[in-house]
């Protein structure tokens, strides 16, 4: 990983550790939830991207978090917001219109949703 790169990660991953010592929730009660939340996740993701080495997949990752951290101190809510799209219920079970609809889910899918599976 480049210096710069892994710099921008570890300024990053700072970042999120110092939104979640300072996150107050709109109610007051779910605050150290939502910390836990917010620290669990970093750790988790962080740790399962540590071993990238492609810099389009890491500039991808990076994307991802600036984009999580965006919308979350935007909407005060540090969980991501759904993706309202049809789980496969445009295309037959098999065939062309299956891997179109899937490629299509693929690119409709946020930036800041990557990290997550595709049924959550």
């Amino acid at each position: 990983m480049m210096t710069s790169t892994r710099n921008q990660v570890l300024s990053l991953y700072m970042r999120v550790f110092r939104i979640a010592r300072g996150w107050q929730s709109t109610l007051p009660q779910d605050t150290e939830s939502e910390r836990g939340y917010i620290v669990q996740e970093a750790r988790n993701l962080f740790r399962q991207n540590q071993q990238l080495t492609e810099p389009e997949t890491i500039k991808k990752c990076i994307e991802e978090c600036v984009a999580r951290i965006e919308i979350g101190l935007h909407y005060k809510n540090p969980y991501p917001r759904p993706s309202y799209l049809p789980i496969m219920g445009l295309a037959s079970q098999k065939g062309r219109k299956l891997k179109a609809q899937q490629r299509m889910r693929k690119q409709a899918k946020p930036v800041y949703l990557q990290s997550h599976d595709e049924d959550s």
